[in-house]
């Protein structure tokens, strides 16, 4: 395994005060649909609007001083990217995000108020690995990975930690924890922590369908890639194949991953604002999604769901509350 319960628990400690212990919170009228005990994980209240500051700020705090001073480059669709701008800006270190062309406004406006320099680029026809990577050896700063890092995913991780922490505090053992996965970083973190603090509990991914390559890698046993013409709203989870670090560990750990169609990912997020009064963006609501429309069983069970994320594009939120997508 790339990371352990050890690095995770590092990591919460490399990030107290710094990141919020966003709370457990739970809905009567969520637990009477659904027909069991849910407790949602609101990472839509964490700083910079989403999970990817826990990772974000563990890897940029163990750099060395000549490594803050010559900065960092990540990739990003622009949650990492303005977790990564963030940490850098309380470490007094400069950073650059490459960032596709269609990105949220509102997540490309939150990456230049951290402070960040920005490089667009074509996320159909350009590879923003390579181009960083250029930047990289230019600048002669360090590449800052959205998920296949060992430090990314141990920072990650801590969201796991704070869920089995919580729930045994609430007198709470979790059968299932539900989770989005994208790159794989956030679920590959949760599941080692959920799994070394509590092995009974089964750790459940959900990802748009048309991409979902970790669940069809999971299928056929090896990494597979998603269809280039694919399309989806969520646009923080379009990753193009599983992390060659996250894989090994979701492919051990994971009890199962399904995929949820925009449509279902736009009825989770009005379901989300009009009954839980959350606002959660589409990539950060898959979870959720995958429970509502019954693609993971959560009935008679009790179960934590991750809602990851909550920067969504006004224009794009007021589209889905007017029931147009």
């Amino acid at each position: 395994m790339t990371i352990t319960l050890s690095d995770i628990q590092a990591a919460a400690g490399r990030l107290k005060g710094h990141a919020v212990e966003t709370p457990l919170i739970e809905s009567p009228a969520l637990n009477e649909r659904l027909g069991g005990r849910v407790l949602l994980k609101p990472e839509t209240l964490q700083r910079a609007g989403a999970f990817k500051f826990r990772g974000a700020y563990n890897r940029l705090s163990q750099l060395t001083a000549d490594e803050r001073k010559r900065g960092v480059v990540a990739f990003s669709s622009g949650n990492h990217a303005q977790g990564v701008a963030l940490a850098a800006q309380l470490i007094g270190c400069p950073a650059l995000i490459v960032m596709p062309s269609d990105s949220p406004a509102v997540k490309v406006a939150g990456t230049k108020g951290f402070g960040a320099e920005i490089r667009f680029y074509d996320r159909f026809t350009e590879d923003r690995i390579a181009i960083a990577d250029e930047i990289a050896a230019q600048r002669g700063c360090i590449v800052v990975p959205s998920y296949d890092d060992p430090h990314i995913i141990a920072g990650q991780g801590t969201l796991g930690l704070e869920i089995v922490e919580q729930a045994r505090a609430l007198g709470v053992e979790l059968d299932r924890v539900l989770s989005p996965v994208g790159g794989g970083g956030l679920i590959a973190g949760t599941s080692t922590a959920v799994k070394g603090l509590s092995p009974t509990t089964k750790v459940w991914g959900a990802e748009p369908a048309g991409f979902d390559e970790t669940r069809r890698s999971m299928i056929s046993g090896q990494r597979e890639s998603i269809d280039k013409d694919a399309r989806s709203i969520c646009d923080a989870l379009l990753t193009l194949i599983p992390g060659a670090l996250t894989w090994p560990i979701n492919s051990q750990l994971l009890s199962g991953i399904v995929a949820v169609t925009d449509a279902e990912v736009a009825e989770a997020m009005r379901y989300a604002f009009s009954v839980l009064k959350l606002v959660v963006e589409p990539g950060g609501c898959v979870a959720l999604a995958a429970a509502l429309a019954g693609k993971i069983d959560v009935a008679g069970k009790t179960s934590a769901v991750v809602l990851s994320g909550g920067n969504v594009d006004p224009g794009l939120f007021a589209r889905v509350l007017a029931g147009e997508i």
